[in-house]
């Protein structure tokens, strides 16, 4: 009886793994370091249904969120070589093969929202040859997801100068980012997004850079009590998928994507200040202190920023020249 129930449990699964197969000609896999609940992961839920419903069931898309697959840092090799389909990752991970893409992260250059929508614009003279750039690493570039601006996280009082950062490790998710840490005094930690609790848990590092969105979907309160709004940085992720296998698709299947890829992109970047707005408000309401720095306290971070900007123009060669001069110029 029990072996019957096994072959009749057997057929039944095959028989729905088959029905799956045949359900969709193909299939999108998706990596996200973030839960599915976060912004990012949310963002790319409305793509899933917008690709399934559009393609009318040919494309089945499938996210692995909380790093399942790879982490933020392994992203950029995985999707490049092939090894899924699709991929997130931040921007700035792709730094080792283009140093310019740390644009963004260059010390309050993009210091206003209309600064950032600018830059992000598809073709823009900023964002324009980073999507160019990432071809070459076996990506393209499918839609950008705003992330918000850089905040830092600290136990017992806020960060509020260079002043408070000397002597302390921080937590950076980027080489510029670390830059800025040293211009500030400080010891620099690269720490991907998925480990950044356990390592504020541990004690690792004293500081954290982060978005406030990642303070809300990582519960981050449990573990860092302050969070100073410096507005350092623009974060911003990638969504993009391997070039080879993308050229390979029906070239309906391309259009009816990159329409998806579109909607999700313009929806999370109108969102976004709604989205840092909720997570202001679950912050504060586990405990967390927030702290605005004065005009004078950014001025001091802004003083000590120069070497980050230098450091920038001889890395980042004519393509981040060029880049610069774009930003600079908005």
């Amino acid at each position: 009886m029990k072996t019957l129930k096994w072959v009749l449990g057997a057929a039944v699964a095959f028989g729905l793994s088959t029905a799956t197969s045949f359900a969709a000609d193909t299939t999108l896999r998706i990596s996200l370091q973030l839960p599915l609940t976060s912004h990012l992961g949310q963002n790319l839920s409305l793509f899933k249904e917008e690709v399934e419903k559009t393609s009318n069931g040919d494309i089945a898309v499938e996210i692995y969120d909380s790093a399942q697959l790879y982490k933020d840092k392994q992203v950029p090799s995985a999707v490049g070589s092939g090894s899924i389909e699709m991929g997130v990752a931040s921007l700035t991970r792709y730094v080792g093969d283009i140093p310019a893409v740390d644009i963004f992260y260059q010390p309050f250059l993009f210091d206003t929202e209309d600064k950032v929508r600018a830059a992000v614009a598809q073709g823009s003279p900023v964002r324009g040859p980073i999507d160019e750039a990432i071809k070459d690493t076996g990506s393209t570039v499918l839609w950008w997801q705003a992330y918000g601006g850089a905040i830092m996280l600290s136990k017992g009082g806020p960060i509020k100068t260079p002043e408070d950062m000397k002597g302390k490790k921080a937590r950076v998710f980027g080489k510029t980012l670390g830059d800025f840490v040293t211009a500030a005094g400080g010891a620099p930690t690269l720490i991907s997004g998925s480990e950044q609790y356990l390592a504020y848990q541990r004690g690792t590092v004293d500081i954290g850079m982060t978005g406030v969105s990642g303070v809300k979907s990582r519960k981050l309160w449990e573990v860092m009590d302050t969070i100073t709004v410096t507005n350092h940085a623009d974060i911003e992720f990638i969504v993009v998928v391997n070039t080879d296998f993308w050229n390979g698709l029906p070239e309906e299947h391309r259009k009816l994507i990159s329409a998806a890829a579109a909607k999700a992109e313009a929806d999370v970047r109108n969102r976004m200040s709604e989205i840092e707005t909720a997570a202001y408000a679950a912050a504060e309401e586990n405990g967390m202190t927030i702290y605005r720095p004065t005009a004078e306290e950014i001025s001091a971070w802004k003083a000590v920023s120069q070497p980050v900007y230098d450091t920038y123009r001889e890395k980042a060669g004519d393509l981040g020249a060029q880049i610069l001069d774009a930003a600079e110029k908005l």
